[in-house]
């Protein structure tokens, strides 16, 4: 069976409609009774592909287009973000693509006549919904159905093998290719990264204010992707200013340049090694990102990112940053017995306090977003009128939201987003 022959692309996740597919091709003629049932079975189990993964189209050439872009291996993952690669591995590529080009251009005909199944003409060319699907959303599915469609235009395995190594270069491989953002879960097989479907698509420019803070951000990001060095960062202030947003802004305005972005919670923080360590061989730029990040005196796990940040002996693999956000500036709950003039409670307080800040000292960038004044809050809520189309005088806007905002939580971008949100729940279609 062909797919037995495979040398590179192998242990596929889905594997399984691929073999009974060839299975099929190489026995429909036989007379055995399995086949028109199997034949049946796998057109169950491409339509419910199609549904899970929002593919349309030929259903058969986007699951093995999804087949090839999942598959990580030692060439994928050498190409990824980088493009073509030197050496023998081609030649053993070129042979598996070979294959896939085979799978690509059968003809379902005569099965189709043979077995009396012509309701595989529709998986042939399904029609299927536009929103997002439970496994990608609209742009990861539109590039893999697009990608199927290349393939079919390759005229032989050469160039099918370009097309496949030139999606690599764009876009990777696997789910640390397709996706922006990851958050890692704890499984019987240790820590494990899973993708965060849907992302908020915010952007920069869409942040009112913090033109500084923000800057400061790009600046850092800037050089992180470009290959330059860079430092850890913590975004610190007070709380509805923006910290989590420029966060989830950066994924998205340097996701094509290779960086993602990973969540992890301090109660994680004894799996940092492990994630760690399957992502320093990658061709991608990682920020591992915590949200909301402060300990109190008895919570430990700190201390295993101060190992992480500078101190350990594993060095941090160079494409690796930590982004965290925090309404402490010090992070480490202090007390007033921490310090120096309180001798009867811990001999050595000034090593106590030294202890809590030398985390904070590893952050090489900290950046400081306070909450605006009455002006800048009344500039927030304008733009951010203007951008929704509500069309409220001004004076009445201000009013509204400064009544809003003594109720809700006081002067911040949050407060000002929550009552335009509020606006536009009362205005009627």
């Amino acid at each position: 069976m062909r797919e037995e022959e495979l040398i590179i692309y192998k242990e596929f996740a889905d594997g399984d409609i691929l073999r009974d597919v060839v299975w099929l091709m190489e026995h429909y003629r036989s007379g055995d009774g399995r086949a028109r049932p199997l034949f049946y079975r796998c057109m169950h189990r491409l339509s419910e592909l199609a549904a899970d993964h929002g593919f349309y189209g030929n259903l058969w050439h986007c699951y093995l287009t999804n087949l090839l872009v999942n598959n990580e291996n030692s060439y994928s993952c050498a190409c990824e973000m980088r493009g073509e690669v030197e050496g023998s591995i081609n030649e053993l590529v070129l042979h598996d693509i070979a294959i896939f080009k085979e799978f690509f251009d059968y003809d379902f005909t005569e099965m189709m006549v043979v077995l009396k199944a012509p309701e595989f003409a529709v998986v042939l060319a399904y029609e299927g919904p536009s929103a997002d699907s439970k496994i990608y959303n609209r742009r990861i599915r539109d590039r893999i159905c697009t990608l199927a469609q290349h393939f079919v235009k390759n005229e032989n395995a050469e160039a099918m093998k370009v097309t496949l190594t030139q999606f690599y270069r764009e876009y990777g491989v696997g789910d640390l290719g397709l996706h922006k953002a990851f958050r890692v879960e704890h499984t019987e097989k240790g820590a494990t990264i899973v993708p965060i479907r849907n992302i908020a698509h915010v952007y920069l420019d869409d942040l009112v204010g913090y033109e500084i803070p923000k800057q400061k951000l790009t600046e850092n990001t800037e050089a992180f992707v470009a290959g330059r060095r860079a430092n850890n960062c913590l975004l610190f202030g007070d709380a509805g200013t923006g910290k989590s947003s420029c966060v989830k802004a950066i994924a998205n305005e340097y996701y094509e340049r290779g960086l993602r972005i990973i969540e992890l919670y301090k109660h994680q923080f004894q799996d940092l090694n492990a994630v760690i360590a399957q992502l320093k061989n990658r061709n991608y730029k990682f920020i591992i990102y915590m949200d909301d990040l402060s300990f109190e005196d008895f919570e430990v796990e700190y201390k295993y990112l101060k190992a992480l940040i500078e101190g350990g002996l594993e060095k941090k693999p160079a494409n690796v940053l930590i982004y965290a956000t925090s309404n402490r500036r010090h992070l480490i709950r202090e007390n007033y017995s921490d310090k120096a003039d309180r001798r009867d409670e811990d001999m050595h307080a000034g090593d106590t306090v030294q202890e809590k800040l030398s985390l904070v000292y590893r952050f090489g960038v900290t950046i400081f977003f306070g909450s605006p004044d009455k002006k800048q809050f009344q500039q927030i809520v304008k733009t951010l009128a203007e951008r929704n189309g509500l069309k409220v005088p001004e004076e009445d806007l201000f009013l509204l939201a400064n009544k809003w905002e003594l109720s809700h939580g006081g002067l911040s971008g949050r407060t000002a987003q929550q009552f335009i949100d509020f606006l536009l729940g009362q205005t009627k279609g």
